[in-house]
């Protein structure tokens, strides 16, 4: 596992705790793209990666999350995770992450399925 790759998702973790904008911004390249679903138009850029976080905002100490690695090239890391409301549904995620050499996501996207509503 690539240390810069679990470094970015405890930094990760931490932006999603806090909300703070810094936090959110150090995760970022300043022209990252961040999608929420594979097929939306991505949040490009640190003023609209931090805002449509923040729309979204999960409360701090409202989950839990488990992760772990699938695929990692020097190009992309695939990771599969799982996030537990503590007062509603568990999900599966399935995050794509495309990180520079100084540990910074140039690309993200994640998909996220509730597991209490399989399809």
């Amino acid at each position: 596992m690539s240390g810069n790759l679990e470094a970015w998702i405890t930094g990760y973790r931490q932006a999603w705790e806090s909300n703070k904008p810094d936090d959110i911004r150090a995760l970022f390249t300043e022209d990252a793209e961040y999608r929420t679903d594979p097929w939306v138009k991505p949040w490009r850029g640190h003023e609209e990666i931090v805002a449509g976080w923040l729309e979204k905002k999960d409360e701090p100490g409202n989950t839990a999350f488990e992760w772990s690695e699938l695929v990692s090239t020097p190009d992309v890391s695939i990771i599969q995770g799982t996030t537990v409301y503590r007062d509603g549904p568990t999900y599966s995620n399935l995050w794509v992450i495309k990180l520079t050499a100084e540990g910074r996501a140039q690309a993200f996207t994640e998909w996220w399925m509730d597991q209490s509503n399989p399809s």
